[in-house]
């Protein structure tokens, strides 16, 4: 009988694998990438609302519409039905135009984008363990334009109703998008920053205690 591969071979195996068959699914490459994009663009370009600001005002939220569609849309709907094809039951026994201002702490960036993603993830794999496949499939979707509309990308958040404003600034997204504003313009990004990591949290304990595997 041959040895096991080595854990870090292992993982860049399984790393590998996971990019081709992101790579196949056309549908998720369009959410992660295409919709943040030409969402960045077209309300770059009409000059409405928030959009009046330009690129710069945009870009922090639009990041954030990415990393919920990479963390909560990607990987929860894929974990959905890797669990409802029984493949994940299998798996988890295997071994696995824009000029930056000087004042952008990259730092901060990096921070937010990592505590960001593990949010958006552990919402994901909270939808994913607990809900049937068609039901992740839609409520991420759902989930997904209500972060175009008020993650502060279709509408500034701050241009939204006083209540709206509110509720938009503490959900993920929205904070998400406020944080990469202030790494962006070197400003505090703990208060932003702090909302999004308590989402992440409950999402991780949720998951934790409620995740199966079939």
């Amino acid at each position: 009988m041959s040895r096991p591969a080595p854990f870090i071979a292992a993982v860049r195996s399984q790393v590998r694998m996971e990019a081709r068959l992101t790579a196949r699914r056309g549908e998720n490459l369009l959410a992660m990438v295409g919709i943040p994009v030409a969402a960045l663009l077209f309300f770059g370009t009409v000059g409405v609302g928030g959009a009046a600001r330009g690129i710069p005002y945009l870009l922090p939220p639009s990041l954030a519409l990415a990393l919920v569609a990479s963390g909560l849309v990607n990987l929860g709907i894929a974990t959905a039905f890797e669990r409802g094809y029984g493949v994940l039951k299998r798996l988890g026994g295997a071994p696995l135009g824009w000029q930056p201002s000087t004042a952008v702490s990259w730092p901060a960036v990096v921070m937010v984008t990592v505590v960001s993603v593990s949010t958006f993830a552990a919402v994901g794999l909270l939808l994913a363990g607990t809900l049937r496949p068609e039901a992740v499939l839609v409520l991420a979707n759902v989930v997904f334009l209500v972060a175009i509309l008020l993650g502060g990308v279709a509408v500034a958040i701050d241009d939204l109703p006083g209540p709206l404003a509110t509720v938009a600034a503490v959900l993920p997204w929205g904070a998400a998008g406020e944080a990469y504003r202030a790494a962006l313009g070197g400003g505090d990004v703990f208060g932003p920053l702090a909302v999004v990591a308590a989402w992440g949290l409950a999402a991780t304990v949720g998951a934790i205690q409620t995740f199966r595997w079939d």
